[in-house]
């Protein structure tokens, strides 16, 4: 009994250690993510075009290969020398804002793309510290709220420095990257002391490993009607997420908020603490089939959230503040399980031998070709909306299929569970425990 109890205190304290590093290693990260966002560059446009909004795109589009490259790279990726990857991925992304503070317009506008190729690479290195552990709902859940509060919590440092140190709009991303760059290698040296997953861990969630080309197709064929729906799931909360935390500082600027530098954090805040809440505490579930459902009904209720309190925004029943934080969350609880909870028990469902890294990637590459489409589709047709009514109209009619598809997901893996449960050595590659 005593060894018992060893072995849970062990792996509790494990757990709440991870949890901890990776969330502040990655809060450091996206310290050279975002903080240009704060800046709204008003009335500079380059060939007719929104120079902000072409800076996003640029931006997302190094996003957007990355997560393509990221499908072979992050899936094949080995448990070595993670921590030099993350030094040198986010030392290259913060050398892109120095020349893009130092080359002019619109030049510059390239080095947001050599900027958001490294940076979206290491989510799945990140991550592969934590995955296949009985604790990683609850330090996944704590890694995937690190960027709901950086979010807010970096433009607020962006939109500091602009009020108190007079710090331009072009030099704003290059100094948030000085405040972050010390914490940032304290965090990685703590996370890799982080131990692999423990015998337990692998018994029940599956062991994870690289994958190979010949792994992945065999996975994405057994599951194909799944993944198509997780990913279009995934693709519209991607869209709506980018929007809201790109332009932001746009909407808050519309709304009469635009010189409340804490606004961002005030509203981002109380969204991490109830998502780290309501995902974390998943871990409490052992079944992984049941937490697998689980997660399909978070996010169903993510979707009514953000599609009901719209509709009651437009209508004048809410303040601009409680739509900006509940439309956040209903978004947040779509988007949050897939990079927390969702594929990995999708994995211990199945007892399928891979990894997180490659489902998330996959999932992450087409959400940004969505997101990118939406952003070009705004530009080149000229749809003459502000972003307050481009972001409201959309939300709610893409809210109602989003329910639609996670219906069919959760009936889908409904039915493959039933047959796995029958015949387990069906699934390719399926471990034997």
């Amino acid at each position: 009994m005593s060894e018992a109890l060893e072995k849970n205190t062990s792996h509790v304290k494990v757990g709440l250690y991870a949890a901890v590093v990776v969330f502040l290693t990655y809060t450091m990260i996206f310290g050279f993510r975002k903080s240009f966002t704060v800046a709204t560059f008003d009335g500079l446009e380059i060939a007719g075009y929104s120079y902000k909004t072409l800076l996003v795109i640029s931006q997302v589009l190094g996003y957007l290969l990355a997560k393509f490259y990221g499908i072979k790279y992050i899936s094949e990726l080995k448990r070595t020398g993670r921590g030099g990857v993350i030094l040198l991925l986010t030392g290259i992304s913060w050398l892109s804002w120095l020349f893009f503070a130092l080359v002019p317009p619109p030049y510059n506008i390239a080095f947001l793309f050599i900027n958001g190729f490294p940076l979206g690479m290491l989510w799945g290195v990140v991550f592969s510290y934590v995955e296949g552990r009985r604790s990683t709902d609850f330090i996944g859940a704590t890694l995937a709220v690190s960027f709901i509060f950086a979010s807010g919590f970096v433009k607020s440092v962006g939109a500091w420095l602009m009020v108190q140190f007079g710090v331009t709009e072009f030099w704003v991303p290059f100094y948030t990257g000085l405040v972050f760059a010390l914490p940032l290698l304290l965090f990685v040296f703590l996370m890799e002391q982080i131990p692999p997953p423990s015998q337990e861990d692998i018994q029940h969630r599956a062991v994870r490993t690289a994958m190979s080309e010949a792994d992945r197709k065999g996975f994405v064929k057994e599951f194909f009607a799944g993944i198509v729906a997780c990913v279009l799931i995934y693709c519209f909360a991607t869209i709506f997420r980018d929007i809201r935390d790109n332009f932001s500082a746009e909407m808050w600027k519309e709304l009469g908020y635009f010189d409340q530098p804490a606004i961002f954090s005030k509203t981002e805040t109380p969204i991490t603490l109830i998502i780290l809440v309501l995902i974390g505490s998943m871990v409490l579930i052992k079944n992984n089939y049941k937490a697998l459902q689980t997660a399909h009904v978070f996010i169903l209720i993510g979707f009514t959230i953000a599609g009901v309190s719209t509709l009651l925004f437009t209508a004048a029943s809410i303040t601009p503040i409680w739509w900006m934080m509940l439309v956040g969350l209903g978004l947040y609880m779509v988007y949050i399980p897939f990079n927390a909870v969702f594929f990995d028990r999708l994995i211990s469902t199945f007892k399928y031998t891979g990894n997180v890294g490659f489902l998330i990637y996959l999932a992450d590459s087409f959400g940004y070709v969505g997101s990118v489409g939406v952003l070009f589709s705004k530009e080149i047709f000229r749809v003459q909306l502000n972003w307050v009514t481009f972001f409201s109209n959309s939300v709610v009619g893409l809210s109602a299929v989003g329910i639609l598809l996670t219906v069919f997901s959760m009936v889908y893996f409904g039915r493959k569970y039933e047959r796995h449960k029958t015949s387990p050595v069906s699934t390719a590659r399926a471990v034997q425990v």
